[in-house]
């Protein structure tokens, strides 16, 4: 219909030197990608509409932006282009956008510069990820009340004055030195900061803004290795606990005394404990979240702390991963960066006192290196290279996944919404994407 539409307006079979016999493979997003405008028109006029998707919910107005043809933007949003519009990933035009031009452009027609897609991601994140720099710095003055403050949490006036000045309305405390394998060779530097560091926060809080929620980023690592005095199971490919009042996971009311957490692990119970009494004793609205294994595609493994996002990194790079104990059975829940902000979130909205919850994937979303193993190899289509030893990670758990049920009933909005296939495919996609990047 289109090329009889062309055809039957042409004078002859050329249009602005096309050669309108050899479109048979254009389309109308093809056109507003590669900049010619007249076929764009031309396309409109017979009947395509402004806002239509391809298979993969691209609009006309996706292609322009994405190819810096602002001035095809500029006519797409005159005929009525849906600047909200999104794609199958979720995406808008804004989020695809390659240069500010075509950015003030959707701008002034409403584009929402803080919508989020599919994969929890705002156009600041992709332009990011893909390196876009002159989009990242033209969102960054969209931003502006975002201010950076290089300070160190060990800094306790330091700490004192900042809070002082701005007595934020909300504080999230991930700040910490994460790794409970090297606390034992920096015990002073792992406890200055996870434990002394809290306080300076936690204190400052008390003293400028006590009706501010905080939020403390906590470990799983504060029970220890109790839950590893459970009764297990063993199955084909992982461990589980074997009673039934266990059978959702550890619950906050799980025992943190009396069992061998690491150094690190110790001046996380430390803080957590602190972060509680601040709450209960001086009314502050404080929660503790004692994470597991908390990923996401930007995160960036190491061996001895971020177990997903590493093995996921050694599959595709064919690099040896060593398992430590426990015949390569033992068992951990993986919840996803987007599901952890957005409880942070909604704590916030509906702050609780000295309030303890377990942040995790939960059974569901629970997974052994086993089955890591072959869910990765699925994936990527090459062999897991690893080695076993038998020693176990002094501390570490044989099995653990979070019970769930307080959070959900605290906060029945809330929900896991990435299960592992989607994780393990995005950390996956994300490996590739920094190696192709260099």
């Amino acid at each position: 219909r289109i090329l009889h539409f062309l055809h039957s307006r042409a004078s002859s079979c050329y249009m602005n030197g096309l050669d309108l016999r050899e479109m048979e493979d254009t389309n109308i997003w093809t056109a507003c990608g590669d900049g010619h405008f007249d076929v764009v028109k031309a396309f409109v006029a017979g009947g395509v509409s402004v806002n239509a998707q391809d298979d993969y919910g691209y609009s006309p107005l996706h292609a322009a932006c994405s190819y810096r043809n602002a001035e095809i933007a500029s006519w797409l949003l005159s005929q009525g282009a849906r600047v909200d519009l999104k794609d199958s990933d979720g995406e808008t035009a804004l989020m695809v956008c390659e240069e500010p031009i075509c950015a003030d452009l959707l701008l002034a027609a409403g584009a929402d510069i803080f919508h989020v897609s599919n994969e929890g991601k705002t156009a600041f994140h992709v332009a990011v990820w893909e390196h876009r720099d002159e989009m990242v710095q033209w969102l960054k003055d969209q931003y502006a009340t975002f201010n950076h403050h290089e300070l160190d949490i060990r800094d306790r006036s330091g700490v004192l004055e900042l809070i002082q000045e701005l007595r934020p309305n909300a504080i999230i405390h991930t700040a910490a030195q994460p790794s409970h394998d090297r606390a034992a060779s920096i015990p002073f530097d792992d406890f200055d900061t996870n434990a002394v560091g809290t306080f300076n926060l936690l204190e400052a809080v008390r003293q400028f803004c006590p009706d501010s929620p905080f939020v403390h980023l906590s470990t799983n690592k504060v029970y220890g290795d109790a839950p590893n005095r459970l009764a297990l199971i063993e199955h084909d490919t992982r461990w589980d606990f074997a009673e039934e009042p266990w059978s959702y996971g550890i619950p906050e009311s799980f025992t943190i005394d009396q069992s061998k957490h690491s150094l690190f692990g110790a001046s996380k119970v430390a803080a957590d404990i602190t972060v509680q009494e601040y709450g209960r004793y001086f009314n502050i609205p404080t929660c503790c979240l004692r994470g597991g294994c908390l990923t996401g595609p930007s995160h960036s493994g190491v061996e001895l702390h971020g177990f997903l996002s590493y093995l996921i990194k050694c599959n595709l790079e064919n690099r040896l991963y060593t398992v430590f104990g426990y015949q390569c059975k033992q068992v951990r829940d993986n919840i996803h960066s987007w599901d952890v902000a957005n409880f942070i979130a909604q704590f916030i909205a509906a702050p609780r006192i000295a309030e303890v919850y377990n942040l995790g994937g939960g059974k569901a979303n629970s997974i052994s290196m086993k089955e890591a193993f072959q869910l990765i190899e699925s994936i990527s289509g090459k062999p897991m290279n690893y080695q076993y030893s038998e020693k176990p990670r002094e501390g570490d758990h044989i099995v653990y996944y979070s019970d769930l049920r307080k959070m959900q009933y605290h906060y029945p909005d809330w929900t896991i919404t990435r299960d592992l296939n989607t994780i393990f495919h995005e950390i996956h996609d994300g490996w590739q994407q920094r190696q192709t990047d260099g």
